[in-house]
């Protein structure tokens, strides 16, 4: 089986960009990715490309052919929606691809503008992630949704919310140096614990931004990297991807999401690893509860244990196991249909050594990224490791 190589990634700032549209998001990330591969327009076979939301932001479907024009390219485009982890379907796919002998280089990106509308339209249109029949008419909105999963965890295993306020401190601190990140500020677990409530107890600060921006990669099978003697030291080694029941009141659990627990699994046989050889880990941390769901799913921490992981030190930037040191959606911020591919160009410049937090992680050989959308009812996982 060929193993499919990262050759070059590229990544908008995430931030407010009311003076920015789509198709120029795109086509920044995308321009920067293939400048950073050092592989020829001409070379590209095809592109694979996550959106959730241009139809309701932008009034735009049918994206594929205008994102491959914004990138320079005219080549198949096919887009992919699945919520928040559009673009990480979108790699998962582009993997398959490489590894099947039909491509040896391919583009893969994401990207969301979400800014442009009031965060009434946005809850809403982000709550057609969720099931329409069942909870989008009930009025159940994502902070919602993620309150009554913090509420349950809290239940079952103690947490409070102080514990998660320690995931939102430590990802603000993550965030400081990243001139990426949307909030490069830090906050207390005060500030988290004061202030307003969105959905009871998730307050402001344990939510994630709404954001624009586009992130982009170029992968490539490591026959063509070879014969063109690129500097592409990262592997995708490991691909994995779950599915859970769309609505929260039909899962036997709200504190276990089995989706990513698959992914997981499926992902690290992929790689022939373990959860014990992963250096960090970059999760999809949209509230933070999710972070909490996100480190057991991934076998980093028995149930019920994984709220102490940010408040013991442990996924800090000096931690055993640093965990989203881009700052994660929470302060580097979620443009949804992005965040898949950013989390692949975070990872893959804290492994090469280019990221500003790579010091953090100057021996880091293994790494692994979580993408869900919804409630965790889709989830991809992929593991990266340095094998030049």
């Amino acid at each position: 089986m060929t193993s499919v190589r990262i050759a070059g990634v590229g990544m908008t700032p995430f931030d407010s960009h009311p003076e920015r549209t789509g198709r120029e998001l795109f086509g920044s990330a995308s321009n920067e990715a293939i400048d950073d591969s050092n592989v020829p327009r001409g070379d590209i076979d095809a592109l694979f490309y996550g959106n959730f939301m241009g139809a309701f932001a932008e009034g735009q479907n049918h994206q594929g052919p205008l994102m491959a024009d914004a990138a320079g390219l005219s080549v198949p485009a096919t887009r992919f929606e699945s919520a928040c982890t559009s673009s990480g379907v979108a790699v998962r796919e582009a993997v398959s691809k490489i590894r099947g002998g039909e491509a040896d280089v391919l583009l893969v990106g994401g990207m969301e503008r979400m800014t442009n509308e009031p965060t009434s339209f946005v809850t809403e249109a982000l709550a057609t992630a969720g099931d329409e029949l069942y909870e989008g008419r009930a009025g159940m909105t994502f902070p919602g949704a993620y309150a009554l999963m913090a509420n349950a965890y809290f239940a079952e295993h103690g947490a409070t919310r102080a514990d998660l306020a320690e995931i939102a401190v430590k990802n603000h601190a993550h965030a400081l140096e990243n001139e990426l990140a949307q909030y490069q500020r830090e906050i207390s677990v005060d500030d988290v614990l004061e202030a307003p409530l969105v959905a009871d107890p998730i307050g402001v600060y344990d939510a994630s931004p709404i954001t624009d921006g586009a992130s982009a990669a170029v992968l490539v099978s490591d026959e063509y990297a070879r014969e063109r003697d690129l500097d592409a030291p990262v592997s995708i080694t490991g691909t994995g991807q779950g599915t859970d029941q769309l609505a929260l009141q039909d899962r036997a659990s709200l504190t276990r999401t089995p989706a990513a627990e698959r992914a997981a699994e499926e992902a690290y046989a992929d790689a022939s690893i373990g959860p014990d050889d992963v250096d960090l880990a970059e999760v999809h941390d949209c509230f933070t509860i999710a972070e909490v769901l996100a480190l057991e799913s991934l076998g980093f921490y028995d149930r019920g244990t994984g709220y102490q992981a940010a408040r013991d030190g442990e996924t800090t930037r000096d931690g055993d196991l640093p965990v989203n040191l881009s700052g994660g959606l929470k302060a580097k911020g979620h443009p949804v249909g992005a965040t898949g591919t950013a989390q692949i160009v975070e990872l893959t410049k804290l492994l090469r050594g280019d990221h500003v937090n790579s010091d953090a992680v100057s021996d880091a050989e293994t790494a692994i990224t979580h993408n869900a959308g919804g409630t965790v009812a889709s989830v991809t996982v992929h593991v990266l490791e340095v094998v030049a």
